[in-house]
């Protein structure tokens, strides 16, 4: 069997969809399959499920999910590599082959295509980071994060999948693409409005495509976001970089300088960003699920 955890939660058996059963069922699989090939503890997956508010019946109802799923593994084993899920002290395993799950498909090519960059190998290392990208259908295990679901390795999942598409963005602009990479640059920004690495790269993709003044306008988006919402001003490469646009640096042609964008990396103040926008929207980790 295969999985595919980029996007809603789902199983296949030559090529067959396969049915995971109900929420309990999908969640305690999803929770496996993040951690596939390693011991999670009982109590770690109950705390996954109903975080600090577990009901009393809450280990039951994880061995009745595991069971149920242990019938499913076992009706539906094919050849797409091993699959089991077994009793470990202390608690259980999801031992997948190494290409049974689209997150882990997409770690070893994204490890290939900064291989490949580093090594010089520059379309070839692209594509590599474009094809990880393109296995992504949504947010990771969307369709139980809609349902109440919050765990931290769903964020940093996200946060990973943020950081391929900045080093695909920063190398399709090192390689002259600008006009290519700029709609999915705007999408990014308009979704992560204080990332500040992803707003000097839309800055230099719009200024690349003649339009100036709207390079200025992205950094004023972001510098009035980080203000209102933290208090903060952007961090001295992004000043540094609107400073540029201003007087057209000709450092900022691609002939110039292909590599200036390595100035401009996930500032601090950003960081410190995402810790308090996560602890002022700060919830319990699991939902209240029932057998």
């Amino acid at each position: 069997m295969r999985f595919n955890l980029l996007g809603p939660l789902e199983a296949f058996s030559n090529d067959t969809p396969v049915g995971l059963g109900g929420f309990n069922q999908r969640a305690t699989a999803g929770f496996l399959l993040l951690h596939a090939n390693e011991v999670v503890p009982t109590s770690k997956l109950m705390h996954a499920l109903w975080g600090y508010d577990s009901p009393v019946t809450s280990r039951k109802m994880v061995q009745n999910s595991i069971s149920g799923l242990r019938r499913i593994l076992d009706r539906h084993a094919g050849p797409e590599g091993p699959v089991a899920l077994t009793t470990c002290a202390p608690g259980y395993r999801l031992t997948v082959a190494p290409d049974g799950t689209d997150l882990g498909r997409f770690h070893r090519l994204v490890d290939r295509g900064r291989a490949e960059l580093a090594a010089g190998h520059r379309q070839s290392g692209l594509s590599r980071l474009r094809e990880a990208l393109t296995l992504w259908r949504g947010p990771a295990l969307v369709d139980l994060t809609e349902s109440g679901i919050s765990w931290p390795e769903l964020t940093a999942i996200a946060g990973t999948r943020r950081a391929v598409f900045e080093d695909c963005a920063k190398e399709s602009l090192d390689q002259g693409k600008h006009y290519e990479i700029l709609g999915e640059l705007e999408e990014m920004a308009a979704a992560e409005p204080t990332g500040e690495r992803i707003c000097g790269l839309l800055m230099l993709a719009l200024y690349r495509c003649g339009r100036q003044r709207d390079a200025l306008s992205a950094y004023q988006r972001t510098r009035t976001v980080l203000r209102d919402e933290f208090g903060l001003d952007p961090g001295r490469e992004l000043r540094e970089l609107e400073l540029a646009v201003l007087n057209q640096d000709p450092s900022l042609n691609l002939t110039h300088s292909p590599n200036r964008l390595h100035t401009i990396p996930t500032p601090t103040v950003v960081r410190r960003c995402s810790r308090l926008s996560a602890a002022r929207g700060a919830r319990p980790t699991g939902r209240r699920l029932h057998g």
